[in-house]
């Protein structure tokens, strides 16, 4: 297995939909480990606070699956938290929790989803960003 590290950058969700909630990650892989770290941005178009989530501690792992080595499907993990101010008349800020499963390639194209809060998106596509 190679060793190393690399930053990837991408988004998932129906880029170009009214209204979509779109996902954009910027993450470090550690290629020997598989452990993947970064922050995730999920932005829609809604009032705030909820038309952007910010979650800046986002963790988990790459999975290699296929037949050859090194694989040509990849399957991402990703896990973290973000603080949520309760609207009024609530008074207070809760931790929300993230959650991604991507599957990919290894140009980082596929599809996958992400829930937060009580949102989940399923099956979006997946597409590195420059």
């Amino acid at each position: 297995m190679s060793i190393g590290t690399y930053l990837v950058k991408g988004t998932a969700g129906n880029v170009g939909t009214p209204g979509a909630p779109i996902m954009e990650f910027h993450l470090l892989v550690v290629v020997g480990s598989g452990h993947v770290s970064g922050h995730v941005e999920i932005t829609q178009a809604l009032p705030p606070p909820n038309g952007e989530i910010l979650v800046n501690n986002v963790h988990g792992h790459l999975y290699e699956l296929g037949q050859t080595s090194p694989s040509d499907v990849l399957v991402v993990v990703l896990q973290g938290t973000y603080p949520y101010t309760l609207p009024p008349p609530a008074i207070g800020t809760v931790e929300e929790h993230f959650n991604a499963v991507l599957h990919v390639n290894r140009e980082w194209n596929g599809r996958g989803g992400f829930s937060y809060g009580g949102h989940h998106v399923r099956s979006v596509p997946v597409k590195k960003l420059p």
